[in-house]
């Protein structure tokens, strides 16, 4: 999907954002576990990226990893993810990020679900819920289908 996203100024997004948002989005932090928004959000719909709006997850990948945040075992769309290699835990990690507004949004991990094996183990504060019956109205009409 080409669909381009419009990025806030970095003034708006302090604005815009709470701080626990801004400090994921823009400065790579992670929220507490078991203490955020998504973690267990059982509702139909998808994730998008709370900086530009990008469609990330769906709520038919969501599962209970059971490390506190919202884990997905595939993205809703793949292009709107970009990895990056992270050091800043002893071994390096992939680093989840948004293609457009390049937002942190969490780590990707090898112990999921199979038949992929992949966690996208995201922060709720890197995220907006859409809930199904909103999300025509609000654009993403078109995934519909990959919400059950």
């Amino acid at each position: 999907m080409s669909k381009s996203y419009p990025i806030p100024s970095d003034d708006l997004l302090q604005e815009q954002l709470t701080t626990l948002q801004y400090q994921v989005t823009q400065r790579s932090a992670t929220e507490r576990p078991f203490e955020n928004e998504y973690h267990d959000n059982k509702e139909q719909g998808i994730y998008v990226d709370i900086v530009s709006g990008e469609p990330l997850f769906s709520s038919s990948a969501k599962y209970d990893s059971g490390t506190g945040w919202p884990s997905f075992h595939t993205p809703l769309v793949a292009d709107n993810l970009v990895e990056k290699l992270d050091f800043k835990m002893i071994l390096p990690r992939k680093e989840i990020r948004s293609k457009q507004a390049n937002s942190h949004l969490g780590h990707v991990f090898k112990d999921g679900p199979q038949p992929g094996g992949l966690r996208y183990c995201m922060n709720s504060a890197a995220l907006r819920f859409i809930p199904k019956e909103q999300m025509k109205v609000e654009g993403y009409g078109i995934f519909l289908k990959d919400v059950d």
